[in-house]
């Protein structure tokens, strides 16, 4: 599950739009190495457990005083950091959304849309094939119009953060490789997308939208053979301080798997992750290095235990069928937009109609304007997935202060504490205090079932 416990980044399946299918193509996990990493690592030992999160000796736990007591942990100095980093991210969005208006107003009021298009006709009579031309032009050109903003979002924000370490041609590097991605995956999409409006102009709403969730499923499926070793390098894990306890409980709870992969995201990140990904064969539990470095036994069970619990509770199939109904949405009002773009400035845009391919920027820009205003809607259907998946993981993990423990080191650059509006507009997942309190009420009804205190 890409929306895994650790909120790794990267864009999501919630989308309703063809420029979703892209973004999740290139941003979805796993993949496989062959090579073996020899356990030349010591898992660190779980953290002291806070006094007041431990049971009294009348076998009491007071949850509030206990969830303090892990946030009272954390250095003021560094929560100060996190949560500058992390409220950042919502002028990030913002900023990013108009950056994205700008980029699309530009293409379409200067003609260069038109052109791009004029010369896809000018190449091939084909329309399948002009349609693949014109996307690939619009990659490249949008690629090397954003890559100012993509620089300091993705690379310069990310170092000055201290949450990545990663040299500036290796990012470069993989900037390159995801619009070569897209060329090849979303440019099927892109031109039979447009196939269907061409052939099918008064129920083509209705088909985009099957095609796009189609091909998001797809996505899903090849994602983690074919896209993902592009970016990272996938190898089985055989530290048995590892594998065993979690493949054990990969057993207990259904899923049918012989390994666990490690990857070595600590190139890219110094944030950690770990993800149940994939659908039917495709299936892989991964762990991000970084995680293997900076988490004790308990916490990794606890949070691949979260993992587990997308994949038992059907959440990547769950999103689609929920999602299939927003982008429904979104094609019928899509449609309603682009007629009257058309009947507005078609005349100065050089362009036809919803078939004409020269009109993607204007499907770029609606895309852009609902997303930005769906993001409350988006982050609550997610977060309620990963608040289910949070019980599951506990209830299978059994490891509360594990939770807690991680969740603190996720606060080192996610916000703790937001208010509750905040939470509801901007968080995709529980905030680090909703699952500590989470954690404790759990430890407090289990304290004859619970190990590690």
């Amino acid at each position: 599950m890409k929306n895994s416990f650790f909120g790794a980044g990267g864009p999501r399946i919630l989308t309703f739009a063809l420029m979703s299918l892209a973004m999740t193509v290139i941003s979805a996990p796993t993949a496989l190495a062959q090579a073996k990493i020899s356990p030349d690592r010591t898992l660190i030992k779980l953290g002291p457990i806070p006094a007041a999160a431990q049971f009294d000796s009348t076998g009491h736990l007071d949850v509030d005083a206990a969830t303090r007591a892990y946030l009272d942990t954390v250095p003021a100095d560094k929560r100060a950091a996190s949560n500058k980093y992390f409220e950042g991210g919502y002028w990030i969005m913002l900023w990013s959304a108009l950056y994205t208006v700008v980029i699309a107003l530009l293409l379409l009021f200067t003609g260069v849309s038109k052109r791009m298009r004029d010369l896809a006709v000018r190449l091939t009579r084909y329309k399948w094939i002009q349609a693949w031309i014109y996307f690939a032009e619009f990659i490249l050109t949008s690629t090397i119009l954003s890559l100012p903003w993509n620089i300091y979002v993705g690379f310069y924000r990310e170092h000055v953060y201290n949450q990545s370490h990663q040299p500036f041609a290796g990012w470069l590097r993989e900037q390159m490789i995801g619009p070569l991605v897209i060329l090849v995956f979303g440019a099927i999409a892109f031109a039979t997308v447009y196939t269907v409006i061409r052939r099918l102009l008064d129920t083509w709403h209705i088909w985009g939208s099957v095609l796009v969730v189609t091909f998001q499923m797809i996505a899903i499926m090849i994602a983690p053979v074919y896209i993902a070793p592009l970016f990272n390098t996938y190898t089985p894990l055989s530290d048995p301080e590892v594998t065993i306890p979690v493949l054990k409980m990969a057993h207990a709870n259904g899923i049918k798997v012989d390994k666990l992969y490690e990857v070595n995201a600590s190139k890219q990140t110094t944030q950690i992750s770990a993800n149940v990904s994939g659908l039917f064969d495709t299936t892989r539990i991964n762990v991000n290095d970084n995680l293997l470095h900076q988490a004790s036994i308990e916490e990794i069970e606890d949070g691949l235990g979260h993992e587990m619990g997308h994949y038992v509770l059907n959440h990547i199939m769950k999103m689609l069928c929920q999602f299939a109904l927003l982008i429904l949405i979104g094609f019928c009002l899509l449609r309603v937009w682009l007629q009257g773009m058309q009947e507005r400035w078609g005349d100065k845009w050089g362009t036809t109609g919803a078939a004409d391919p020269a009109m993607f920027p204007a499907v770029v820009l609606a895309y852009t304007v609902m997303m930005l205003f769906l993001t409350p809607v988006l982050n609550n259907i997610t977060r309620t997935m990963e608040c289910e998946a949070d019980m599951y993981g506990l209830n299978a993990a059994r490891e509360p202060d594990g939770r807690a423990q991680v969740a603190l080191k996720l606060g080192q650059y996610r916000k703790l504490e937001p208010g509750p509006i905040e939470e509801f507009l901007f968080y995709d997942h529980p905030s680090g205090y909703a699952r500590i309190h989470a954690a404790m009420q759990w430890k407090s009804e289990n304290s004859h079932t619970t190990t590690g205190y």
